[in-house]
């Protein structure tokens, strides 16, 4: 890696080279379009069109924009000039890839893509993904088979490219509070080394934080880390402090919201609550205002942390939001920097090597700037 300069290309490339941690990314919206192609070739999935220009035009349209009348930042209310003439939802690309995975080796094979992308585009050393919960057709493997098929995807990444991976069991918000309970009580039942912890995911206004109380309290006395989405498409900061006050929370995914209250923007800077930011998203009009968000976020001092979030539906990679961040947000190089630590601290990590991961990134840094 060489040491960031003012030159663009430069910068490009340093950003690139940079060690990174990825705390927020969804296994399904990794999946690589050719391996999507294969595969729904392989079941004789039927698909309007070809995986790739699927996966191009993805744009998830905005919510009722009654709901963002008068938010800080204002959010747009019309459509964005790259918005395509024919658009899928990222739910229903995620629910198309679902259906054509039908073995532990499919689930073990995107894992181990997911992580050679995240190291090859991004030289990321740390990833955390999102699994979702076992859909009816992948039954026989149960939670435990698909878990250690995932495992499994993990090691060859980790013996491949030097990288460490953990995953998180996602919790679809718009099911019941029963629903979550029982999933976390199977995540208990049958703790995994790579299975770090729980987060809320899926549209935010589907299902408030309140509603899976008794599933975090179980993942907290069990030692599992949690986390939230929370403040991204329900304009209030209300939502953070009750992911951080009742659930537990040891870290927010997005947060943008939280702008609303200063309050609230003053407790998370003083707690350097982190939060995984992600500047790309599959509603196109909202990309600006994401991306004002989290340079106000930036100038409030507050804990933000890169993140991909689905990067290959976007599509994005993790060094695309570091530059983002430096070319259109304006983080300097020490921001950027920091950003990568902030990271490293975050981790779902024991201790150890969380400590060898810390000296890692300071070696590497340090040979940069020689």
């Amino acid at each position: 890696m060489t040491a960031m300069t003012d030159s663009p290309d430069a910068r490009a490339v340093d950003i690139r080279a940079m060690p990174k941690v990825d705390l927020h990314c969804h296994l399904i919206g990794t999946v690589r379009a050719r391996t999507f192609a294969e595969l729904a070739r392989r079941e004789g999935l039927q698909l309007p069109a070809d995986p790739e220009r699927i996966f191009a035009d993805i744009n998830s349209l905005p919510p009722d924009p009654e709901l963002y009348r008068n938010t800080r930042i204002p959010v747009p209310q019309g459509r964005s000039a790259d918005e395509p003439d024919i658009s899928y939802s990222l739910f229903q690309a995620s629910r198309w890839v679902t259906e054509v995975l039908r073995s532990d080796e499919d689930l073990t094979r995107i894992v181990y893509e997911a992580f050679e992308d995240a190291h090859i585009q991004s030289s990321t050393r740390h990833l955390e993904l999102f699994f979702d919960a076992v859909p009816e057709h992948l039954s026989s493997l149960g939670y435990a088979g698909s878990v250690e098929a995932y495992a499994e995807g993990i090691r060859m990444a980790e013996r491949d490219f030097g990288m460490t991976g953990r995953m998180i069991a996602g919790i679809d918000r718009s099911r019941s509070g029963e629903y979550a309970l029982e999933l976390v009580r199977e995540v208990v039942a049958n703790p995994h080394e790579y299975v770090a912890g729980i987060g809320l995911d899926n549209l935010e206004t589907a299902g408030p934080p309140e509603r899976f109380v008794d599933a975090y309290r179980l993942a907290g006395e069990a030692g599992l880390g949690r986390t939230a989405h929370s403040s991204e498409h329900a304009p209030t900061a209300v939502n953070t402090v009750t992911c951080l006050d009742v659930l537990g929370c040891d870290r927010i995914d997005h947060g943008y919201y939280v702008l609303e209250d200063p309050a609230v923007v003053e407790r998370v800077r003083d707690e350097q609550v982190a939060f995984t930011v992600v500047s790309t998203t599959s509603r196109r009009s909202w990309r600006p205002w994401r991306r004002a968000s989290i340079a106000a976020m930036l100038d409030a001092g507050l804990n933000v942390i890169p993140a991909s979030d689905d990067p290959g539906m976007f599509p994005t990679t993790l060094a695309d939001e570091y530059r983002i961040l430096s070319e259109q947000i304006g983080a300097t190089a020490s921001q950027l920097r920091a950003m990568a630590f902030a990271g490293v601290e975050a981790a779902w990590l024991p201790e150890a090597e969380k400590a060898a991961l810390r000296h890692r990134f300071a070696a590497e840094f340090e040979a940069a700037q020689a």
